[in-house]
């Protein structure tokens, strides 16, 4: 039996083939880095369509959820148009992205803008649109929200982001929902926005609360103590501003099995969860069942994804008994790990069985030290030119991708059933430049 999509390292569709190669959505490969060059992003489509599914399936007895795909996790066109038809909406945190969902032909009344300073352009840009929620981060954006709203002659349909103090056991930069966070209104400030959502705000329609509490979270508690302070909140609001809200959001953060040492929750674990708080708490708070909007991106996608690099030098120091594989790629294709200390498994897709072990680290290309993308990992004995793949990629890598050194952007190959497609194009040295402007008077120094 296969393993659930988030709790498993590898995509679904993982396999060595015939030719002792690894294999990905029915595709070679060795014959993917022949035909496209690495480093090489790649997004298995069945591991990405079954982790949707897997969400549905789970939270199908409580018919008021809506899924919104996390989009800052990845958000390209072809990516978009799977999640879309698979039957989410996005979270979206900008412009970019939701011009990306318009691009694809996704119609983004089902989505959500979110975000702590968003501007008034963008604002302007998702109203037009027709997005389906603002989420209202600050007493900046409800007046800005308002501002905008009048100027398009429209109503505005809006969650207001709260913070809920509460602490997950995860990185700190990746923690949304203490009481020291960027994000949201403290439980202290909702009163005022709603007086001024009540009394002055006359094209903002406040719809329920929204809350996210971090990312790669592995406890099931943390969601059943934030659903007890939405609806909490709910009542609160409801009995003394006579305002009755309908919606929560509870955000994504669950977390994937990157090492063998994860132990991710099972989505079906959490949607009991989820629903069991839901009603427990509407019942003791005395409100009726709200519609719920839950924001998976990283368990969607992240386990669908792989990067694909090619072993260039080595360096081997026998004082500390260390040997250095510098591969084609490294943080500017993947700075989680210098971010977040990020750990990854990794497999030579050219020679996957071979039993010749050492112990290496993986270290990038990059003219930073810190540049290494897995430090002391046992791998079969790696040449110049073997394949390495890095599995679970698939969220953020491309995301935070950068240009540093003026390296150009790998490609992104979907594949299935043996097809593979581009979705991204490598960058070439003409994109590069593409920006690069010298002003007239240089040209005569």
């Amino acid at each position: 039996m296969k393993l659930k999509s988030n709790n498993s390292i590898e995509p679904l569709t993982t396999k060595i083939n015939n030719h002792n190669n690894l294999e990905i959505g029915g595709c070679d490969c060795v014959d993917l880095v022949q035909k496209y060059g690495t480093p090489l992003y790649i997004i298995d489509e069945e591991t990405l369509r079954t982790a949707c599914r897997e969400y549905k399936n789970a939270f199908k007895n409580y018919e008021k959820t809506r899924f919104l795909y996390a989009s800052k996790a990845l958000c390209t066109s072809a990516i978009l148009k799977i999640v879309s038809s698979e039957g989410f909406g996005f979270d979206t945190v900008s412009k970019g992205e939701i011009y990306t969902a318009l691009n694809a032909g996704i119609d983004i009344k089902t989505s959500l803008f979110n975000g702590n300073n968003k501007t008034e352009d963008e604002l302007e840009f998702a109203i037009s649109n027709n997005i389906g929620r603002i989420s209202a981060d600050n007493f900046y954006e409800l007046e800005l929200l308002e501002k905008t709203a009048k100027k398009l002659n429209k109503k505005v349909d809006i969650l207001l982001r709260i913070t809920p103090g509460i602490e997950c056991h995860t990185h700190e930069y990746i923690q949304t929902g203490t009481i020291d966070s960027k994000f949201g209104f403290g439980l202290n400030k909702i009163d005022t926005a709603i007086d001024l959502i009540k009394t002055k705000y006359k094209n903002i329609n406040l719809k329920g609360l929204h809350a996210h509490v971090g990312s790669q979270i592995f406890e099931l508690n943390i969601f059943k103590d934030e659903i007890e302070i939405l609806i909490k909140e709910i009542s609160r609001i409801q009995n003394k501003h006579s305002l009755t809200l309908t919606e929560i959001n509870i955000g994504g953060g669950m977390g994937v099995k990157y090492i063998d040492n994860d132990k991710p929750l099972d989505v079906n674990e959490v949607a009991k969860t989820v629903i069991s708080s839901i009603e427990m708490y509407c019942k003791k708070y005395n409100i009726e069942y709200p519609t719920l909007y839950i924001e998976p991106g990283r368990s969607i996608i992240s386990p669908a994804g792989v990067t694909l690099y090619t072993a260039g030098s080595q360096k081997e120091i026998p004082e500390i008994n260390k040997k250095y594989i510098a591969l084609d790629g490294g943080m500017a294709d993947n700075i989680r790990v210098c971010l977040y200390k990020a750990d990854y498994t990794a497999k030579l897709a050219n020679k996957p069985n071979n039993n010749d072990l050492e112990n290496v680290t993986l270290c990038g290309r990059f003219c930073e030290s810190g540049d290494v993308l897995i430090e002391n990992i046992k791998l079969p004995k790696i040449e110049t030119g073997d394949i390495i793949c890095i599995f679970n990629t698939g969220s953020y890598n491309y995301s935070m991708s950068s240009n540093y050194n003026r390296v150009c952007k790998p490609a992104m190959v979907l594949v299935n059933s043996g097809f593979s497609d581009i979705i991204i194009n490598r960058e070439t040295f003409d994109d590069l430049i593409r920006n690069d402007v010298i002003p007239n008077r240089l040209n005569n120094v």
